[in-house]
């Protein structure tokens, strides 16, 4: 799937512009996202809606409008799960209808983002068994309203929505305890897998980009070294389980020592078919490597290893193609911090391309600030995070400048660039096509 060259231009395709480079062949993936996180907090009463915290509702237009006007072909974006899965079988489609309408329009490629973070209410949170076969429903059901959308995240970062809702205890069921966390881990693999096998149902050449945190652990001292052993073979989980990859003993024992039976192992085992429609997303933060304490907590260790370095080890576990699909840092007093960490990003990236590393594409995420992110999304304090390619009143910021210039040098040469294989991205088929 993932060697085969760029179809033909199918009916209905988007413009030349959003799929094809001035050579006609697949172009390097310049993204970035609108971000829709939304978790609950605070036992579940309070939802942490970004896209109407950042403005999106009232202004998408404007926000696909500058999306283009930078060059950016690639648009992560969904509509949001808890507002368009109103119960079992039932969706309210309106505003999915109207926004994908207008990126089929500019010629975005969204690469469609189905579950960030957060549940309906009626589901709950990560602990209902119920929830996988509710979101593979919900996706093969979106794949059928819109057979023209070919890329796919189906959850976003698995990892990160079980850490902070059943490790951490701060989002969602907000829990602590290793029996959650397993639970929450199985019930988020399980809905994405099977949401990939809806949307191949329907769309058989669909590829889904997993967007997932990259991480690493640090022992500071001796004492530290069985937990930080721990949480490096811990952070491979999600993506082992979704790639139907055998786990190490210490994390098998883990697992079914939290809950996970034997029979629910071997389902993510019988999904390794599943791989050769994924590329392996990357997020890198600057917290994304921790400092490992002698009793085993954790607290952030600044960059040490870097994107490229941590990314490396993925893809040697992996072998699956890459895509950076998320990377920000704040702008600071000097005006140029987030485009100093745009630079440094873009050459992790390119020298993996130059040892061989099969990286795909980049993404600055997300288009515009973000909202209290400092906390996490834990505190509802209204603080608007500085880090977005335009502020919140959609005035560009430098790094939205910097990533401009960026795409404009090398969108062009990209393609011939090295040795990387090209995605299949094709449009729907004219069959498809009666269908929408």
């Amino acid at each position: 799937m993932l060697d085969t060259v760029f179809g033909p231009n199918l009916a209905g395709a988007a413009p030349p512009s959003a799929l094809t480079g001035r050579n006609g062949r697949v172009p390097f993936l310049f993204a970035t996202g609108i971000e829709n996180s939304a978790p609950t907090i605070q036992g579940g009463r309070r939802r942490r809606d970004q896209l109407a915290e950042c403005g999106f509702y009232q202004r998408w237009r404007e926000d696909f409008a500058l999306t283009r006007e930078l060059g950016i072909g690639f648009l992560r974006y969904g509509p949001q799960l808890h507002a368009t899965l109103c119960g079992a079988g039932r969706y309210d489609w309106d505003f999915a209808d109207e926004t994908f309408a207008a990126l089929r329009r500019l010629g975005l490629v969204p690469i469609v983002d189905l579950c960030h973070f957060g549940v309906p209410d009626w589901i709950g949170d990560f602990q209902n068994p119920d929830f996988p076969g509710h979101f593979a429903a919900y996706a093969g059901a979106f794949a059928a309203r819109f057979p023209w959308v070919q890329l796919y995240t189906p959850v976003n970062e698995m990892f990160i929505t079980a850490v902070f809702s059943a490790k951490y205890g701060w989002w969602n069921e907000q829990r602590a305890d290793d029996r959650s966390y397993v639970t929450a881990i199985k019930n988020v693999v399980k809905a994405n897998v099977l949401a990939m096998r809806a949307i191949l149902a329907v769309r058989p050449d669909a590829l889904f980009i997993q967007s997932e945190s990259t991480e690493h652990f640090h022992p500071e001292s001796p004492e530290a070294i069985p937990y930080a052993e721990h949480r490096n073979a811990e952070r491979f989980l999600t993506l082992d389980l979704n790639y139907g990859r055998r786990v190490c003993s210490e994390m098998y024992e883990y697992l079914t020592d939290n809950g996970m039976t034997r029979d629910e192992y071997h389902f993510f085992l019988g999904q390794r078919d599943l791989s050769r429609h994924c590329v392996m997303g990357n997020d890198w933060y600057v917290t994304n490597e921790h400092l490992v304490q002698a009793d085993g907590h954790c607290r952030w260790a600044g960059e040490v290893f870097g994107y490229d370095t941590v990314t490396r080890d993925y893809y040697e576990r992996y072998r699956l193609p890459v895509m950076h699909t998320e990377t920000n840092i704040d702008e600071g007093p000097r005006g140029d911090e987030a485009e100093r960490w745009l630079w440094k990003q873009w050459s992790g990236l390119m020298r993996l391309r130059r040892e061989g590393v099969p990286v795909l594409g980049f993404t600055w995420y997300s288009l515009t600030d973000q909202v209290d992110w400092d906390s996490a999304l834990r505190e509802p304090n209204g603080r608007v995070n500085p880090r977005g390619l335009f502020d919140l009143d959609r005035r560009i910021r430098p790094v939205g400048r910097a990533y401009q210039r960026l795409i404009e040098s090398w969108r062009e040469v990209l393609p011939d660039h090295g040795h990387c294989l090209q995605l299949p991205l094709v449009a729907a088929a004219p069959e498809m096509e009666a269908l929408a």
